[in-house]
């Protein structure tokens, strides 16, 4: 019977180890792992790259206005002296708008940003889709398959697993 490798865990334990190994490769594009865990890491990463390479030019660059609070040289928010309605004064932060050009992701590219968040997990201050769509796939686009590479380490010591290091090539 053909299908996954079920790597001695129960199913929800093994699509969280899949998960974590396949965010923590593409985040780092380097882990050391058993033999069999990277066979099913490298299938999931290579699927997610060659989807981040079909639709890495599928965008439009948009105009946005932004209103931020104004900020002195120091960092500090600027306020004013304000009367409310009723009489009462309050201090009131400045408000500055400003234009910036931002990405809008087409339908078929969004799509496969939701995709590709369902096979990675989320990293706290990196966005892993974006890192796939403007660094990773530019690098890959024109390879077709193979995008990630098994290096054998030997056995582990104390269960004799084999150990490899999974790496983006």
């Amino acid at each position: 019977m053909a299908g996954t490798r079920k790597l001695g865990r129960p199913t929800d334990q093994r699509m969280a180890i899949l998960k974590t190994q396949a965010t923590d490769l593409i985040k780092n594009e380097k882990i050391t792992t058993t033999e069999a865990r990277a066979k099913e890491v490298k299938a999931i990463v290579d699927s997610i790259i060659a989807l981040a390479i079909r639709e890495k030019d599928n965008f439009e660059e948009v105009e946005v206005k932004v209103s931020k609070a104004k900020v002195d040289s120091k960092g500090h928010k600027v306020t004013e002296k304000v009367t409310s309605k009723n009489g009462k004064e309050y201090l009131k932060v400045v408000k500055e708008t400003t234009t910036e050009k931002r990405k809008k992701d087409m339908p078929s590219r969004l799509n496969a940003r939701r995709k590709i968040m369902r096979k990675i997990n989320k990293v706290e201050g990196v966005d892993l889709p974006s890192k796939l769509f403007d660094e990773i796939a530019p690098k890959y686009a024109d390879r077709k398959g193979g995008y990630t590479r098994i290096l054998k380490c030997g056995p582990r010591k104390g269960d004799n697993a084999e150990v490899v290091i999974l790496e983006l090539v």
